[in-house]
């Protein structure tokens, strides 16, 4: 019996725009609906108007403030708090890490990411009804 897949919403910030690219591109492939923005003041902008979103990925270094500022924008927000955050960065920082994990982020990934890196934190943050991986 095959189930339609609902399509998530997911919003990413941050980086540069070829690492965007192929984040966004390996989420698209697992039939997501993505935005992305250059910039943490850009993505609350979008966020106020189109909170409905499944997951915010987000880079640590991004201009205007960082990941950690736009968790804690959201985290402090009645309407966004409950979305998920992930904070990426290509710094392999133990002290940011814990920092933000402690602030509320869902998870810290180190890049390279790779794809199996996003179906693997997708299928344990989003419930399986919420979304579905694999097959068509």
């Amino acid at each position: 019996v095959g189930r339609r897949r609902r399509r998530c919403r997911w919003r990413g910030w941050g980086g540069r725009g070829a690492r965007r690219a192929v984040i966004a591109g390996i989420l698209r492939s697992s039939r997501f609906r993505v935005t992305a923005v250059d910039s943490g003041k850009r993505a609350l902008e979008l966020l106020g108007s189109e909170p409905n979103v499944s997951m915010i990925i987000t880079d640590y270094w991004m201009p205007e403030m960082t990941g950690y500022e736009l968790l804690k924008k959201v985290k402090e927000s009645s309407k966004l708090k409950k979305i998920p955050v992930v904070i990426m960065s290509s710094e392999n920082v133990p002290t940011r890490i814990s920092r933000c994990l402690e602030e509320g982020a869902e998870d810290f990934l180190v890049k390279p990411v790779r794809p199996s890196d996003v179906s693997r934190l997708f299928s344990r943050v989003l419930p399986t009804s919420y979304c579905n991986f694999g097959g068509s």
